[in-house]
């Protein structure tokens, strides 16, 4: 099912359906599923204009169409109308499409406006809010948020804004069945963390019942995108282990000791001793080490790579420490010659510009 191509959903002909390909990169169902929306908006309920809150909010409010009138002229004209509820009455204005928006309101009829709200001289005002038709089913609530997905102007112009969208991945989701998106975490895993099953998860981050639905099928989907990550990991680690041989530093010797015991500028702290600790125990394997050092900056993390050099070194090797700039590597040549100037240990900087 999920291989199906986009093409066999409703109105999508093979001119969109290849629009999609080269603006979205959707081919298939499958890759419409993981077109995700940007955000959603909340029109489960419809709120009562005189009891909105603070500006900024979204609200979503019923009434009757009080009036309609053009203000200003040139760049500064503008289409204000006020909708009435049993509580309260809100300012409606338009600065664009106000001929489209003219034709479509009817002083009057009754009609649903969704936007954000703001206020001007203690009075509710919303600009350029979407406004249809007021029906008993629109009026009652929606039962889940709605979604708003990312779209370009080629898709708009087919019309394949974010509203068609959404409409297709709606169709796409009555279409599939748990089947079709088998749960891929172990069971004590999901039980562990209290996951949302893998297919209410698809289901609840298009089209959420709530936006605690919302966060919990998001938590899902970023923590079975981290798991695999993190056992793709483990497996290169395990091959590596297996497969790939390494050298075995088995002695920490004179440079290492006579450094940490003489020269060494500042103690270190138990956190670095931990790590050294443990970076000496892979030495030892004979298996490649590939490890992740994190801390602030100033914390210590050259120091710790400085000694573990040492130690191989003290085994017959040589060692790179690489940076990113040439300026960082300029400064580590600097400091880490300054460190062991008293040792019989050469070091030399090789930048990109080396001739």
């Amino acid at each position: 099912m999920l291989n199906n191509p986009v093409e066999y959903l409703t109105g999508i002909s093979a001119q969109r359906g290849e629009l999609l390909r080269k603006e979205l990169n959707i081919y298939t169902f499958k890759d419409l599923l993981e077109h995700f929306p940007l955000r959603h908006i909340d029109k489960t309920n419809v709120d009562q204009i005189g009891s909105l809150g603070l500006p900024d909010e979204y609200a979503y409010v019923a009434g009757t169409l009080v009036d309609m009138t053009l203000v200003g002229e040139g760049r500064s004209k503008r289409l204000v109308a006020h909708l009435k509820d049993n509580s309260g009455i809100i300012e409606l204005v338009w600065f664009q499409g106000i001929n489209w928006v003219q034709k479509m309101l009817l002083p009057g009829h009754h009609f649903l406006a969704f936007g954000k709200l703001g206020f001007f001289m203690g009075k509710p005002q919303m600009a350029h809010p979407d406004i249809e038709p007021y029906t008993a089913q629109k009026a009652s609530g929606k039962e889940h948020l709605e979604p708003i997905y990312p779209s370009t102007e080629k898709l708009k112009a087919r019309g394949l804004n974010g509203a068609a969208l959404s409409r297709i991945s709606f169709e796409l989701l009555h279409k599939i069945t748990p089947k079709d998106l088998p749960e891929n975490l172990p069971g004590d895993i999901m039980l562990a963390y209290k996951l949302m099953p893998r297919y209410d998860a698809y289901k609840q981050i298009h089209f959420p019942s709530s936006e605690q639905n919302y966060q919990q099928a998001l938590r899902r989907l970023k923590f079975e995108e981290l798991f695999y990550a993190q056992l793709r990991i483990n497996l290169i680690k395990l091959q590596r282990h297996r497969f790939s041989k390494g050298w075995a530093f088995e002695k920490v010797g004179d440079l290492f000791n006579n450094f940490y015991n003489h020269y060494l500028p500042f103690s270190l702290t138990g956190a670095q001793k931990r790590v050294l600790k443990e970076i000496r125990k892979d030495f030892g394997t004979g298996k490649q080490m590939n490890r992740l050092l994190q801390g602030d900056v100033g914390s210590g993390k050259t120091m710790v790579a400085l000694l573990s050099m040492l130690i191989a070194a003290d085994n017959g090797f040589q060692s790179v420490l690489m940076a990113p700039t040439e300026i960082l590597a300029q400064q580590h040549f600097t400091g880490l010659k300054e460190y062991v100037k008293d040792l019989p240990v050469k070091i030399e900087l090789l930048t990109g510009s080396t001739k």
